[in-house]
């Protein structure tokens, strides 16, 4: 058994080979059946019907019988003959009277004696003549007085077995036909079948050696084809992660350079001056706080890029969080950074599901770009409303034109290129909020300044108690 299915199944034998087996295997194992039930059942009807011929010519020869029974009625053994019957009779002792002239005889045996002396019912049952030829063999009772006999009757069945012979060699040559048949259409079914599959694999394989995400041409609508669609979409968003990742390291490598060289002549000038000491009084200094200044952008440039790259949803860490609590600690950290900047807060209650302190970065950045284009003295406003949280403030605002790029990464306006920052807060503003199932969009305030709204799905009301995980789906089903 282990043997067959190793054959079968293989893991080394192509599938499309092992589905060619399974549907060749499972038709011929249907035409086995269908033809050893089809051979029952005609050799229970040839047998059925040759032993109703048999009972029927006994029945109507008991009579004559039953007059002369030691003479078999006085029947010619002629008559007999050309009924192609051989007769005896076995008493209930044993004793039997066989035809006269007849040399071939029956060979009864149990069976027959059982009908003479219980003299009830009949049995039929194939066994031989005195030649050894296989015959048919059927009992009747038969009283006379108070003797009891077995009319017993035999026929050769060299014609039933021929027609049982040449039936079973039919059904055997016509299902191996079948059989044959089945496998070679197994085979082409099974061959288009595997076309869809045998097109993915293809483009797989073309895919690991040319380094080329080109989606594979559909047909049709089955699993196959859904399939397919769905390693399409693979591939979409394979190359726009791709995309995405050259990008960034593209103009991180732009962003970079611009720190890197200012760093590096600031470097060598001190190095130049620590041999020739051709610099000014204090400009040494002065070198070095310049340094220290490119060090934090350069750290803060590094943070944000590591932050940006994050690509998964945000789930480090989720858990109940009161937007209060994260919007007043991003403001305790802005507000030093502003030191003449009037704030209006207005903060209602909102709970959800997120990480804070990604949450806080986010708002945080929200916070400083408002503080960096805030001119001395302004004012800020700061609301969290229902489930939208707004940022407005009295800066010179945002052009029209730059209002569908400022959510963009590196992307500066011509007014903002000489202020301070990465390029990337707003870009780490958008991703944060979106992995937490809300929208951020930027706008003009009444006030001419720059105006962010972003919405975030919670609920005014505070859980009461910890949450399990389902309860946590439930409480904010954005987040996975």
């Amino acid at each position: 058994m282990s043997r067959l299915r190793t054959f079968f199944f293989a893991a080394n034998r192509p599938l499309q080979d092992r589905l060619a087996i399974l549907i060749a295997s499972a038709v011929a194992a249907a035409v086995a059946v269908t033809g050893i039930a089809a051979y029952a059942m005609t050799l229970l009807t040839v047998y059925d019907q040759f032993d109703n011929e048999l009972v029927e010519v006994a029945s109507i020869t008991s009579g004559a019988l039953s007059e002369d029974l030691e003479n078999m009625g006085g029947i010619d053994t002629s008559a007999w003959r050309a009924a192609n019957v051989i007769v005896m009779l076995v008493r209930s002792d044993g004793h039997q009277i066989t035809q006269p002239g007849r040399q071939t005889q029956l060979v009864w045996g149990a069976d027959e004696l059982a009908i003479a002396r219980t003299s009830q019912g009949f049995s039929a049952r194939t066994g031989i003549d005195s030649n050894g030829v296989a015959t048919r063999i059927v009992a009747v009772p038969l009283v006379d007085g108070s003797a009891h006999y077995a009319l017993v009757i035999g026929r050769p069945l060299a014609t039933q077995q021929a027609i049982l012979q040449t039936t079973g060699f039919s059904l055997l040559l016509f299902g191996g036909i079948g059989a044959a048949v089945a496998a070679a259409m197994g085979y082409v079914i099974a061959k288009s079948g595997m076309g869809p599959i045998r097109q993915l694999s293809d483009a797989v394989l073309a895919i690991t050696e040319t380094n080329k995400l080109t989606p594979i041409e559909i047909r049709g609508d089955d699993e196959v084809a859904r399939l397919g669609k769905s390693f399409n979409r693979m591939l979409t968003a394979l190359e726009n992660s791709r995309e995405r990742q050259r990008r960034l390291i593209a103009d991180a490598g732009h962003e970079l350079r611009t720190p890197l060289t200012s760093m590096r002549t600031n470097v060598e000038l001190l190095v130049a001056d620590e041999r020739q000491h051709m610099l000014p009084e204090g400009a040494r200094s002065e070198i070095l706080r310049d340094v220290a200044a490119q060090l934090g952008e350069f750290t803060q440039l590094v943070g944000d890029l590591v932050q940006l790259s994050r690509e998964e949803t945000v789930q480090a860490a989720p858990e109940p969080v009161d937007l209060r609590d994260i919007i007043n600690s991003a403001l305790d950290r802005v507000k030093r950074r502003g030191p003449g900047i009037t704030w209006n807060v207005t903060l209602e209650p909102l709970y959800l599901i997120g990480e804070p302190d990604a949450l806080e970065r986010a708002f945080t950045n929200l916070l400083d770009n408002a503080v960096k284009f805030s001119p001395p003295g302004g004012t800020i406003t700061v609301e969290l409303i229902g489930d939208r949280f707004r940022v407005a403030d009295e800066g010179p605002g945002i052009a029209e034109e730059d209002l569908p790029h400022v959510f963009e990464r590196f992307y500066r306006s011509d007014d903002a290129r000489t202020t301070p920052g990465s390029g990337l807060g707003l870009s780490i503003v958008a991703q944060t909020i979106q992995a937490h199932g809300g929208w951020v969009k930027a706008s003009r305030a009444p006030s001419g300044g720059a105006e962010f709204i972003t919405r975030l799905p919670g609920s005014p009301i505070p859980p009461e108690e910890e949450l399990d995980d389902e309860e946590l789906e439930l409480f904010d089903p954005h987040l996975d």
